[in-house]
């Protein structure tokens, strides 16, 4: 046992012993005063401290909710469409279950005090009330069911269909991280295979880049068979990163989210957004971002402040390390850094330079500024 163990240890067992002496010593006063006089004093005591318990329990309420107030995320404005919908029935229900903790436990302690024990009135004997129990069952029970439809509502039109013209990022979890996909030129994803896996290749999400043959194998890892799969090129051009995921200020956002091996769970607290991702299970959901990361940090006074992704699921030792980032830019900006991405195909498989001319940086910086306007004018 560590030395702070064995401190903790004595801490909690003298403790234990002056509670028992303390205990010990109220019985031998009692018993010098009287059992009644002892009852007395003690109940009035009780009684006093019932509502210093509640001045108290009231007091330290308000002063967590002062103090961790501003370090939560609730100051500030939640950064897409759906998060303000999230916001205002946060709002409400913590409204609502406020005053109904306030209201109960105002009514504990003072009932407790005002009613403590005296000689002088007895208990009336309530056993039962058809209408209490009918009232006090149905109007939770409905305020409840207000609540959830809410939640409900808003749950499917985030999972719902998303607008015809939302851009579709896919991103993937794995121990310990994200993976970043957009769609190439032409707008479509390529199609993978997770046994095509191969970080020393680059394939991260096991693209079909070539032709390729599975051997099928039993439990006991005999060969039962083969599959044949083509290789698709619609992936060719298929965008993977795994520095930051990219969005567009007021453009919808359809998220693919995807898991390399076990459950993780995309966490996007400014935009009051969470996904599971599972493996061989695609889940989807969409939002439209209302701020940019500049816009944000001067909104929220910070410098140094990022959209972040975390992993809301406990995934593994290294759980902690899984905070991506999203950079939400302008239209511009966005295609300035989709222009400079390669495809993860031309990176793996890199075609071979040609014999060049002496380098030209004239002609070099007009050649980058003519792909910026082609990029440019295909998404207008």
């Amino acid at each position: 046992m560590t030395t702070t163990g064995i401190l903790l240890l004595a801490i909690l067992i003298l403790g234990f012993l002056i509670t028992f002496q303390i205990a010990k010593a109220s019985e031998y006063v009692s018993v010098l005063k009287g059992e009644k006089k002892a009852f007395e004093q003690n109940n009035r005591i009780n009684a006093f401290l019932m509502v210093v318990f509640l001045v108290l329990g009231l007091v330290g309420v308000w002063w967590c909710n002062k103090m961790l107030y501003p370090k939560t995320l609730m100051p500030y404005p939640a950064a897409s469409e759906h998060g303000k919908n999230i916001d205002t029935m946060l709002m409400i229900t913590i409204a609502i279950t406020g005053i109904v903790f306030v209201i109960t436990q105002v009514l504990l302690f003072w009932f407790a005090f005002k009613y403590q024990h005296s000689e002088k009135r007895t208990a009336f004997y309530y056993p039962h009330n058809n209408k209490l129990e009918v009232l006090w069952t149905t109007v939770p029970a409905i305020a409840l069911c207000v609540l959830v439809g809410f939640g409900l509502f808003y749950w499917f039109r985030m999972t719902g269909d998303a607008p015809e013209n939302a851009m579709q990022v896919e991103i993937t979890g794995k121990q310990f991280g994200w993976i970043y996909r957009y769609p190439g030129k032409d707008n479509t994803f390529g199609k993978k295979y997770y046994r095509n896996i191969d970080e020393a290749t680059g394939n991260q999400l096991g693209l079909l880049w070539t032709d390729t043959t599975i051997i099928k194998k039993d439990r006991d890892n005999n060969p039962v068979g083969e599959a044949k799969l083509k290789a698709d090129p619609a992936g060719f051009d298929d965008l993977v990163d795994n520095t930051a995921m990219y969005l567009v200020k007021g453009v919808p956002v359809k998220l693919i989210i995807n898991s390399r091996d076990v459950i993780h769970d995309v966490g996007l607290p400014h935009f009051r957004l969470k996904m599971d991702a599972v493996p061989g299970t695609p889940t989807t959901m969409w939002f439209t971002p209302q701020y940019t990361t500049e816009e944000m940090k001067k909104i929220t006074n910070n410098p140094k402040f990022e959209y972040e992704i975390s992993c809301d699921q406990m995934c593994g030792n290294g759980h902690y390390s899984m905070r991506g980032v999203i950079k939400v830019v302008t239209p511009e900006e966005f295609i300035l850094w989709k222009a400079k991405m390669k495809p993860a195909y031309a990176i793996a498989f890199p075609a071979p330079e040609a014999a060049k001319p002496a380098a030209d940086s004239t002609g070099a910086a007009a050649g980058v500024k003519d792909t910026l306007k082609t990029v440019a004018s295909s998404h207008k």
